[in-house]
């Protein structure tokens, strides 16, 4: 089993990092803000259920290794999750600009189907949250613990994934509960639709050009 010490380490290391705003948490509360708190809880679902099926399948399998030795790969993602960011910007700013012309109208609803996709697509394109479970994560891993590799992998990932579900359903929550007092505020959600869109065509065009997927937040 994991040195206790060895993991509160890995742990606190997690927290540190989802705690800090980032493009998941953006979308989260533009989700909330906007769509309300069921939208906004089921693109954390996503964002962390859906998209760590999948990627701590490919971490217990060996994916780690082929990453790391690819730094291709990281390019194509930082360059795929820096233009749908920009995309998610220019879609509020587009929608604020009919709010101001034709007056604020309840936002469009989001099917459940969509509001999983968005929520797994942003965090699968993500560099940083892939950097962190497919290059520091298995820093953590100690080979000579009479736990395979493969458990202690599963371990470190599942606990990453449902930390990130609980920070973010807090913020879902928040985000549902302010959306709620700002729909009475047709002006601010106008200004909060396009700040949160400049918000997120910025934090897309760092990730494209910072050239680093660590300079990217979780």
């Amino acid at each position: 089993m994991l040195d206790i010490g060895t993991f509160l380490t890995f742990y606190g290391a997690v927290l540190a990092i989802q705690l800090s705003p980032g493009p998941d948490m953006v979308l989260v509360i533009g989700r909330g803000i906007g769509q309300g708190r069921r939208t906004a809880i089921l693109s954390v679902v996503g964002m962390t259920i859906l998209s760590g099926a999948i990627q701590i399948s490919l971490l217990v399998v060996g994916i780690a290794s082929i990453l790391q030795a690819s730094p291709l790969a990281f390019y194509v993602l930082r360059w795929i999750g820096a233009a749908y960011l920009v995309w998610l910007g220019i879609k509020l700013f587009v929608r604020a600009g009919g709010h101001d012309r034709h007056g604020l109208q309840t936002p469009p609803s989001i099917s459940t189907s969509k509001a999983l996709r968005e929520g797994m697509i942003s965090n699968m394109t993500n560099p940083k949250a892939l950097a962190f479970l497919f290059a520091f994560l298995p820093q953590f891993v100690d080979p000579s613990s009479n736990w395979p590799v493969a458990a202690q992998l599963l371990l470190l990932g599942t606990t990453t994934k449902l930390s990130n579900f609980m920070i973010l359903s807090l913020v879902a929550l928040g985000s549902g509960t302010f959306g709620s007092w700002l729909s009475r505020r047709p002006r601010l959600l106008i200004w909060q639709e396009r700040f949160a869109g400049t918000v997120m065509i910025c934090l897309g065009l760092r990730l494209a050009f910072s050239g680093d997927a660590r300079g990217v937040r979780v």
